[in-house]
């Protein structure tokens, strides 16, 4: 906020005093801009401040959040065309131009809404340690989340896939894989990635989810062991997609995702599915196809993992792992016996 000073002379000070009519001079001092850029020194970017929470978020272990960050600072790098923006710099108009360069790179609401989002939180820190003054230069721009576009596939879908003669290969590796995350519940890339041979014992598969740490068990099917036995793994993992388990095996397994998100889209456009496929769809598509076939919602929540809301948590303290895996079970059977055909009319 800029500051009005007030210049008197002892003269006029006295006729002040005196209620007599008095004459003020009034001098405004640096502009807001001005004030910021005094607070900066000339390295001193917002760009900066962006690593800086990047960096503190991969002490914390916290890589996975860190790669969204990263992700969001270079959209804004390329934005600014290679120029650093100081955080003053960060105000409505300046956010607006970004906004709608993102849309006409073809970028969804959704996908702008969450670059923003994490600019914004970068921002409100800057503002937090005094570093400049709120501005809210988020106020025309969209951070919300709009509803997403269809991501479930049909139980006719993913016989399709399922049936579909490939020849070994990265294609025939990809359906393989997004099969496994259908047949597992609708299993995450991630976690399928850092699956290890001693996590099937007695029967059972059991992991422990990177997103939440919940620890989930799933009864071993045989669909599960015939994508298995395609793919034997040198080491010590149920697939070969990290082959060090070192500093380089979250950039292997993010490799190989890319290449079996890109292996899917191709599939989906051979088989004509208007759902763009890709490894999350499996996930949607095991929820869907469990309520069409009246698993209890209970179920379906915690066969996905999803025990974070307190009132699901509640129901499913009476569950136990047979009912789940009954429920698995009836949509894997499902997906394997062939469709009957349409009577003669």
């Amino acid at each position: 906020m800029a500051t009005i000073k007030f210049e008197l002379s002892e003269q006029e000070l006295l006729s002040l005093l005196k209620n007599e009519e008095l004459t003020l001079t009034l001098k405004q001092n640096n502009t807001d801009k001005e004030e910021c850029q005094q607070e900066l020194s000339k390295n001193d970017s917002f760009f900066a401040y962006f690593e800086q929470d990047i960096e503190l978020l991969k002490n914390n272990g916290k890589m996975r959040t860190a790669e969204t960050y990263s992700t969001a600072l270079n959209s804004l790098k390329r934005f600014s065309g290679g120029k650093t923006l100081s955080v003053c710099e960060i105000k409505s108009p300046l956010m607006q131009q970004y906004e709608n360069y993102m849309l006409a790179k073809g970028l969804s609401k959704n996908s702008t809404s969450f670059y923003m989002r994490i600019t914004r939180a970068v921002y409100n820190r800057c503002v937090d340690k005094g570093i400049t003054t709120e501005m809210h230069p988020f106020r025309h721009v969209y951070t919300g989340v709009a509803k997403t576009m269809k991501r479930a596939l049909s139980m006719k879908s993913i016989q399709i896939i399922q049936q579909m003669q490939l020849p070994p290969g990265p294609k025939a590796f990809a359906r393989d894989i997004f099969l496994f995350s259908f047949y597992t519940r609708g299993m995450s890339f991630v976690d399928i990635a850092y699956l290890e041979k001693h996590n099937i014992s007695n029967g059972f598969l059991t992991y422990q989810r990177k997103k939440t740490r919940q620890s989930l068990t799933i009864r071993w099917e045989p669909a599960m062991q015939k994508i298995v036995d395609r793919y034997p793994s040198v080491n010590d993992f149920l697939f070969p997609i990290i082959k060090d388990s070192g500093q380089k095996a979250r950039s292997q397994y993010r490799n190989m995702l890319y290449q079996v998100n890109t292996q899917l889209a191709e599939i989906g456009r051979e088989v004509g599915t208007e759902v763009k496929l890709t490894m999350y769809v499996a996930r949607h598509s095991w929820a869907s196809i469990a309520m069409q076939m009246n698993i209890p919602m209970e179920i379906i929540s915690r066969g996905m993992g999803h025990d974070s809301e307190s009132t699901t948590r509640i129901y499913l303290k009476s569950l136990n792992n047979s009912q789940l895996d009954e429920a698995n079970s009836k949509i894997i059977q499902a997906l394997h016996t062939k469709p009957k055909p349409a009577a003669d009319t």
